[in-house]
């Protein structure tokens, strides 16, 4: 969720609020983790997220280490529909490379995208959607924390981007440049009690000699409006590269536009051993407007509705008034003759 992804978020108000529309009160973002939330961020929302991080690897084999820092980013926008999100992700690197195989020590610095791709994400079910009996009961906490079956249904998204190398690139393979289609498909379960589980599976640099297969599970826990802990799995598998890495981390909701964040990341081998530390933040900039519906339901159409009787009661009243003004001057009238 963070998917926490959300996605993660915000968490307490995704379990609710979200459960009826792509867009919500407060940021959804999809950070810490580097999973996908199923849903969108909203039409006419444009959303910052990104995060500076440092890395240390070793090689026990290659007896290599890898010290640096880089930042990951993403920029994502509500386009045309509620369902629909584009987004623009990256990672960049900046370290030094120590090789230690030989008597002397040799030392090199490298730069460069880790990954940078750019697509649209839809959301093809939406089992949350209308769904009237999933509102929060206000009578009554325990119902609301009670498991429900229909839960164990999830969100589904689909996701077709492109990833962008640039070669030579420290990072990838060999020989690997330009355009490489990416797929994934992103489910999202919203649990009572401010639980979310986030399912991503991805088939990356799709034709390359670096294609490689994902998935990534993130389960989210929010235990008030604005804390949120997480804690995520990541396995890949490819012919240049194969790992399992684990987070663990949280994010904390300062306003209802702007989330920080923290995690930590490591994997449990020595080809090579993973360690990073990430700080991040996510800020939106919310345009968003509710559509107006054909049924007049929405609380703008209700709000011209309240104000028309009130104008119309006001009138009601003067007409009356005056209509009971003349009936008394003429019987008034009338009096006066006879």
């Amino acid at each position: 969720m963070t998917p926490f992804r959300s996605t993660l978020f915000f968490l307490l108000s995704l379990v609710t609020s979200q459960a009826f529309c792509q867009y919500t009160d407060v940021i959804n973002s999809n950070r810490p983790g580097v999973s996908r939330s199923a849903f969108s961020v909203g039409t006419n929302v444009a959303q910052l997220e990104i995060g500076p991080y440092i890395v240390n690897e070793k090689h026990t084999p290659f007896q290599y280490e890898v010290s640096g820092f880089g930042v990951d980013f993403a920029a994502r926008y509500g386009l045309l529909l509620e369902e629909l999100e584009i987004n623009i992700e990256g990672s960049y690197q900046n370290d030094t490379f120590t090789n230690n195989r030989s008597s002397i020590v040799d030392k090199s610095k490298r730069a460069n995208f880790k990954f940078l791709a750019i697509g649209a994400k839809y959301l093809v079910f939406d089992p949350y959607k209308n769904a009237e009996e999933d509102k929060p009961n206000l009578y009554s906490w325990k119902a609301n924390r009670q498991f429900k079956w229909k839960s164990l249904i999830p969100a589904v998204s689909v996701y077709l981007g492109a990833n962008y190398d640039i070669e030579p690139n420290p990072y990838t393979y060999f020989g690997i440049e330009g355009f490489s289609p990416k797929v994934m498909i992103a489910t999202q379960n919203n649990f009572s009690g401010g639980w979310v589980f986030v399912m991503n599976l991805i088939k990356d640099r799709i034709g390359t000699d670096q294609s490689d297969f994902q998935y990534i599970l993130t389960l989210t826990h929010s235990f008030s409006p604005k804390w949120v802990v997480f804690g995520e799995t990541q396995g890949i598998q490819s012919d240049f590269y194969a790992d399992n890495l684990f987070r663990f981390g949280g994010a904390y909701l300062w306003g209802k536009d702007f989330q920080l964040d923290t995690a930590i990341t490591f994997n449990t081998k020595d080809t090579p051993s993973i360690l990073s530390v990430n700080f991040g933040a996510s800020y939106r900039l919310d345009f968003h407007k509710d559509k107006e519906v054909d049924n007049g339901t929405s609380a703008k159409d209700e709000g011209k509705r309240q104000a028309n009787r009130k104008g119309k009661n006001k009138k009601k009243s003067k007409k009356e008034k005056d209509s009971i003004e003349k009936i008394n001057k003429q019987k008034k009238k009338d009096v006066d003759f006879d």
